[in-house]
Formats: structure tokens, sequence, C-alpha cells
């Protein structure tokens, strides 16, 4: 998918589902758990109890490639090496908690949606004049859905997505303060952490629905 088409997508989808995995096997029950609520955008972080998260991505890049509504990227990614692995594997984007100038080169020369973790105007121009298309408020529950009026009254040209902290009931103040997206990720799986997967599905579902509430 070309880097226009999956920010675009991620524009209008606006939730971004992070997924934590504890195993591939684990995980993939997560994805699709997800994704049958109606989320499509999963980024599958660097961090797993068991198993290599590049292969995650692999195995969910194979699996859905015939779903041009899903979207897998890679999250917590924080070194080029680690988001060109990602990219290779089958990342359509790439999520960093922090932000790196290295990393964003990488993506850049891939033409890759890189999202950095900013908590800094200084952070947001670097993100800006490397010339990132999205940024990531992180974490978004210390900075609160004013820190985008904030980061956007001197910087209007940014688009932000916080991640972090962004829960069912909170997430019509973060799209009502001009969020370009929102990242969720424990309190959309908590359900997985016991293995009630339709729980996860059914929270998927309250996302998809507070968000559309909020842009009416």
């Amino acid at each position: 998918m070309k880097k226009e088409q999956v920010l675009s997508k991620m524009k209008k989808d606006c939730l971004v589902a992070v997924v934590r995995a504890k195993s591939l096997e684990q995980g993939e029950k997560v994805v699709d758990a997800i994704i049958a609520g109606g989320i499509n955008f999963i980024e599958i972080t660097m961090t797993m109890d068991e198993g290599n998260p590049i292969e995650f991505i692999a195995r969910m890049s194979e699996k859905y490639s015939a779903n041009d509504d899903v979207v897998i990227g890679a999250g917590t990614v924080l070194d080029p090496e680690t988001a060109r692995a990602a990219i290779l594997a089958g990342a359509n984007y790439v999520v960093s908690p922090g932000l790196n100038v290295e990393t964003i080169k990488l993506c850049n020369r891939y033409r890759v949606p890189m999202l950095p973790g900013v908590m800094t105007p200084t952070e947001a121009i670097t993100a800006l004049e490397c010339g990132c298309d999205v940024i990531k408020i992180f974490p978004g529950n210390i900075m609160g859905p004013a820190a985008i009026s904030s980061f956007k009254g001197p910087l209007p040209q940014g688009d932000f997505m916080p991640s972090g902290g962004v829960d069912v009931d909170n997430v019509d103040k973060w799209i009502k303060a001009g969020a370009y997206a929102v990242g969720t990720g424990s309190s959309l799986t908590k359900g997985a952490n016991t293995g009630d997967f339709a729980a996860v599905t059914a929270k998927a579902r309250e996302f998809v629905e507070a968000v559309a509430a909020a842009r009416k």
C-alpha cells in the first residue's frame, strides 16, 4: 500500500490498535478479534513475551494480504535496523515511543509513514523538519487532549495521534481536540489477558461507535 493511501485511510478510520502480544498464537487471536470488531489498523509492537515480532508482522501481513481494509504496522520501533526489518516483513507504517532521526530517514527512503513519539515542541518541530506526516503524542495519558491544541497553536501544519491512556470514555475528547487518529492498546485488549477474545471484539466495536459519535 502506498504511503498516501496509508495516511488517508488512517485519518478516515481514526483508530489504531496497539497489540503487545504474549506469543505468536495469542497475538494472532488478538488481531483477529480486533479486526472482527471493526478496527483495521493494527500496530504490532516489538515487545513480545515470547516469539519474534518481525515474524508476527510477516504472518499477519500474509494472512490479511487479500483484505484491503486491514493495514498492518510496527510499533515500539527504536532504531532504523528494526524499522527496515519490519518494513521488509510487511509493515505499512512504523511507530515509535520516541524520536530517532535515522529511523525517520530510513522510513522516508522506503516511503513508509513514520510516526515518532514526542512530548515537546522541539521534538515536534524536528519531526516536521524530517518529513513526518503524523506525529505521535506519547504518553497521551500524561499530556491529555489539550496537548493537541497546544501543539497545533504554534504548529498548525502538524497532525497528531495520541497513544497511551486512550480509552472508550475519553476517545471523544481526543477526536474533538483535533486528533488525526488515536492509538489504543491495553484498554482495548484487556480481555485477552484472560483469554476472553470475544471481549476484545466487543471493546473494538465500542471504540468504533465512540469515534463515529464523536465525529457527528
